[in-house]
């Protein structure tokens, strides 16, 4: 029989820590390493700091005040300092400047929304095209310049990377060639915000004996590595056609991204700056997208980041993503997918998978971007 012994429930919302025991009863206790800076507000007839920003974040969010009070003294404020604070910031005129640009972006979340209803309407909304060969002013009138995605299939027959680029010749060519990769990314969920802290320096070799003998988010060969750039790895491009229809060929440097990694590896739901070609050279990915005009249910984090795991959201955190609508597609080896700039997406490979990026249009594509820089 398992063992159907329930666990003690604890919360902890600092200062204060509450246990529900197996006996159902409810103990409470003071975090000391928070409790003398409650204490020395609570004398002074204040709320600490970083309670006045939790009262404001929540009013700024229209949440009822009575929730708000109630919040605040069940970790331990003054119930009538509680009531007193939240009555009182409305008014306050750092509160109403901040309140003012909320509404600014309340106006423009509403038109996003409104604009995603109105495309929900058509019969396209929620695919991706096919489509075989596209040229260069219908490809930029009907989906570069219309911000759509599209597969682009039949594109890379002339790649001789298709053939040739297996891990055993990549060993075979590379194999001594020090190469960046990123490594224990399973031990940090903010593995490509804090992309800085997993670079991890390996001969080439090693790295595909890691690829070929394993699975899993761990370790990957991204596009922040600019493996390309290394004269070692130049040659590559002989087996690779940028294409002349979209693509200036002249201008690669820091613009073509080599992806290499074992299945299982998985880019976060993010948005990229830029528009973007991305090609399937050896294994399928497994892409996510997701319109720009659904980023108010996405919950934007630092830069071009969700908060939001993708793989396996938390609808109890992040609820409203419940509602966005994701188109899934399978990139085969031999297709290439236009992502569009500011299209969100999430993307795991189903084997091991090699794959080029590409951001060297021959249209504009350089643009003004305005981030959340810190963690809302």
């Amino acid at each position: 029989m398992p063992d159907t012994q329930t666990q003690p429930l604890s919360i902890t919302l600092p200062p204060l820590r509450i246990t529900l025991t197996e006996q159902q009863q409810v103990n409470l206790e003071w975090l000391t390493q928070n409790l003398p800076n409650l204490l020395t507000a609570q004398s002074k007839k204040e709320v600490p700091d970083n309670l006045k920003q939790w009262v404001a974040a929540n009013k700024l969010l229209n949440k009822p005040d009575a929730d708000i009070i109630q919040g605040l003294v069940s970790i331990g404020i003054d119930a009538e300092m509680a009531t007193a604070e939240v009555r009182e910031i409305s008014s306050h005129p750092y509160f109403q400047a901040g309140n003012n640009f909320v509404q600014l972006l309340n106006k423009l979340e509403s038109h996003l929304t409104i604009t995603n209803q109105l495309a929900s309407l058509s019969s396209k909304f929620g695919t991706i095209e096919r489509k075989s060969s596209l040229s260069r002013e219908y490809f930029l009138e009907n989906y570069y310049a219309k911000n759509t995605p599209v597969i682009i299939t039949n594109i890379m027959h002339n790649w001789k990377a298709l053939q040739l680029w297996t891990p055993d010749y990549l060993r075979e060519k590379y194999g001594d060639a020090e190469v960046q990769i990123q490594a224990n990314r399973n031990s940090d969920p903010d593995y490509e915000i804090k992309i800085e802290n997993h670079r991890k320096t390996v001969l080439f070799r090693e790295y595909v004996d890691m690829v070929v003998n394993g699975s899993g988010n761990d370790y990957y060969m991204v596009a922040n590595n600019q493996t390309l750039e290394r004269e070692e790895f130049k040659p590559l491009f002989n087996d690779i056609e940028i294409f002349p229809e979209y693509l200036n060929p002249d201008d690669t440097k820091g613009r073509v991204f080599f992806w290499f990694g074992p299945q299982g590896t998985i880019t976060p739901l993010h948005h990229d700056p830029v528009n973007l070609i991305l090609t399937q050279v050896s294994g399928r990915k497994l892409i996510k997208l997701i319109s720009p005009q659904q980023t108010p249910l996405l919950y934007n984090h630092i830069g071009v980041f969700s908060k939001v795991d993708g793989e396996n959201p938390d609808y109890n955190k992040y609820p409203l993503y419940k509602e966005a609508k994701i188109i899934e597609v399978i990139l085969e080896p031999g297709e290439a997918i236009f992502i569009p700039v500011g299209w969100w997406h999430h993307v795991k490979s189903l084997d091991v998978s090699i794959s080029v990026s590409f951001t060297n249009f021959v249209f504009p594509n350089y643009y003004e971007w305005k981030y959340p820089h810190v963690n809302m």
